[in-house]
């Protein structure tokens, strides 16, 4: 059993999740405790809930399925072909209360409304968006985008769709979308330092905002070290991680990850052959599991560096050497358990390796959901997404610990058109209220 405390706001959507049969999408700024209070529906709900995600380290992350495996759906755009249903996707279908998709902001249109017919047809609810069965949303479109695919793919969605984005599925023309925003930030606690990440969220940066944050980052030397470098790219990291490793003296010593059962392709959640020397800086993939009274030792993001590896890993944080022990994984699958009439989440694959990355840089993609207390943000020749800036700097703790790799430019921040057009007509920041978007979703 997981036992996390929520706060007033967090309690409130739960409530409001638990007691009511609408549809809710859960959003809010990093940092705001989105996936607390999914990990909190998981393990105290009474409904039957299945929670899925668009990728496989998504679905990881969550205790989930990916929605492809669930709904056994083809890859790419599904669109009006016939989607094919056996006996056991139908009775996993029909048993279900509550579907909660995570990371919904990179689910397309198309795949929504793949989930909406699919539901519909097992169910045998034709009239009925999701076949009656309530949907719970969590993602933050600043954020994550869903990922263009070929050009027939994205002529398909320019001729069908307003946008790619899941809130113009034609399932919500049906369906109410009642939208909960968190507010209350907890990676941050500096008011100045959140409203000029606001302000890069919605592409509100004014010259004084850009003058701060270049300021503070781009004007300074940067940390020898304790900091991580946020990339663009993965040729960037893998130079970077690659290039200090090799700096480093001595033997380097790796580790091969344990993988038992069908992961389905390379989805893994840290690296299958993990190479370490002493000296190394890595960065913690997963909160401690053996929290003591004075809190976890590490959480998603936190950084050390590798102290032994004689009999044992050893990782200073903070001036304090742990011994760190290999995690498992575990990858789930929904069953229908006809005896006890109930929904059942069997372990179909394990993977067992330690929950260490190097850790001199991580893309910004993979930064998601971490935090820092120092990191050198290298935004590279140009930002290549909108939210891609907000992501990178949302994930540090406090202005003090932000380094720029180059001062910030006007072009730097970019808000998607079609999320503007949403949030701005759908939300605001509530905790015990909640809009209904209407025509907007």
């Amino acid at each position: 059993m997981q036992n996390v405390t929520l706060t007033r706001e967090q309690a409130a959507v739960f409530q409001a999740i638990e007691g009511t049969r609408e549809h809710v999408f859960v959003t809010g700024r990093a940092g705001t405790g989105k996936s607390t209070l999914l990990n909190h529906l998981n393990w105290h709900t009474q409904k039957q809930i299945v929670i899925c995600a668009p990728t496989g380290v998504a679905a990881l992350n969550v205790g989930g399925q990916t929605i492809h495996s669930l709904f056994r759906l083809p890859i790419g755009v599904i669109a009006d072909h016939d989607i094919e249903q056996n006996d056991a996707v139908r009775k996993i279908l029909n048993a279900m209360d509550t579907l909660v998709i995570d990371e919904v902001s990179m689910v397309n249109a198309d795949l929504m409304d793949a989930m909406d017919r699919s539901l519909r047809q097992a169910r045998q609810r034709p009239h009925d968006p999701f076949g009656g069965v309530q949907v719970v949303l969590f993602g933050d479109p600043y954020q994550l985008a869903p990922v263009p695919g070929s050009g027939d793919e994205r002529r398909y969605f320019a001729d069908t769709y307003s946008s790619m984005w899941f809130f113009d599925a034609n399932v919500w023309r049906e369906a109410d979308l009642r939208i909960y925003e968190l507010g209350e930030i907890h990676r941050q606690h500096d008011d100045a330092f959140k409203r000029m990440l606001d302000a890069v969220r919605h592409g509100w940066v004014t010259a004084e905002i850009a003058g701060a944050l270049n300021d503070a980052g781009a004007r300074r030397p940067w940390p020898e070290q304790g900091a991580i470098t946020l990339a663009t790219t993965n040729e960037t990291v893998n130079r970077i991680n690659r290039s200090q490793l090799h700096r480093l003296p001595g033997q380097s010593l790796a580790n091969e990850a344990e993988v038992n059962g069908d992961f389905g392709g390379r989805a893994f959640p840290a690296d299958e052959r993990l190479e370490l020397k002493l000296g190394a800086q890595v960065m913690f993939l997963r909160n401690d599991t053996a929290v003591r009274g004075d809190g976890p030792r590490w959480v998603n993001g936190t950084i050390g560096t590798v102290t032994s590896l004689t009999r044992e890993v050893r990782v200073e944080i903070d001036g304090e050497e742990h011994e760190v022990e290999p995690a498992t994984w575990e990858k789930y699958r929904y069953t229908w358990d006809p005896a006890r009439k109930k929904l059942e989440r069997q372990i179909v694959a394990e993977f067992t390796q330690f929950p260490l990355r190097l850790a001199w840089a991580v893309t910004i993609h993979k930064s998601q959901g971490a935090s820092y207390d120092a990191a050198i943000v290298d935004l590279g020749s140009r930002v290549f997404s909108p939210g891609q800036t907000y992501v990178a700097l949302s994930r540090l703790t406090s202005l003090e610990g932000l380094y720029l790799a180059r001062p910030l430019r006007p072009s730097d921040i970019m808000v998607d058109r079609d999320v503007e057009r949403f949030m701005s007509g759908a939300v605001r920041d509530i905790g015990t209220d909640a809009v209904q978007p209407g025509a907007t979703a």
